[in-house]
């Protein structure tokens, strides 16, 4: 997790911000969409917390993804998945970075509609690979016409829980957050006291 770095402020030039949500935020999307990226830029900026699922979830099960994978099959994964979704719903609001497939199961939609306030950070297959500097890592991306019908397979599932969505396309992570950062105050999710 990263913690409330940007309550420092200091010798980076960033304002001293103190941030609050009222609600989780849950970034959604493609991988390669950059909601890890962007979710700790925001908590570094706001001064709040941030966490990536798939991270916390290696942690928490002392395993890595892709050894779950491998030992209990997809199924098994999205059962650990929906677990942890489950879990991080429950705690205070946080900045959640999802995993790509969260949005398969059903149940999951329904946790992220209504435990939380989902950002759909919208990529293409194609733009996502040219993102991703380290390919091996990334199964969907060893066959770009696999990934392709992935992305568009997940399209409307994302669609259907964001309460927002953020194009991605030609944008870096510092000006995709600051884009959600004024949707999440325009919407009363955060909210930021300068000092």
């Amino acid at each position: 997790m990263t913690g409330r770095a940007g309550a420092r402020g200091g010798a980076s030039g960033l304002p001293r911000v103190s941030g609050e949500l009222s609600r989780p935020v849950f970034f959604v999307g493609f991988m390669g969409a950059g909601k890890t990226s962007v979710a700790r830029r925001l908590a570094r900026t706001c001064g709040v917390a941030s966490v990536d699922m798939d991270t916390y979830l290696e942690r928490r099960e002392g395993k890595r993804v892709r050894e779950i994978f491998a030992e209990s099959g997809e199924e098994g994964f999205r059962d650990v998945e929906s677990d942890v979704l489950r879990e991080l719903a429950g705690k205070e609001p946080l900045l959640v970075s999802c995993g790509g497939g969260v949005v398969k199961r059903p149940e999951n939609r329904a946790v992220l509609r209504e435990a939380g306030f989902v950002v759909h950070l919208n990529v293409t297959a194609d733009e996502a690979k040219s993102r991703i500097s380290d390919t091996s890592t990334r199964p969907l991306f060893q066959d770009l016409d696999t990934a392709r019908r992935t992305a568009e397979e997940r399209g409307p599932l994302y669609d259907e829980v964001a309460d927002a969505v953020v194009d991605t396309a030609g944008k870096g992570v510092a000006a995709i957050a600051r884009e959600v950062q004024r949707i999440l105050e325009k919407e009363g999710i955060l909210c930021l006291q300068r000092r």
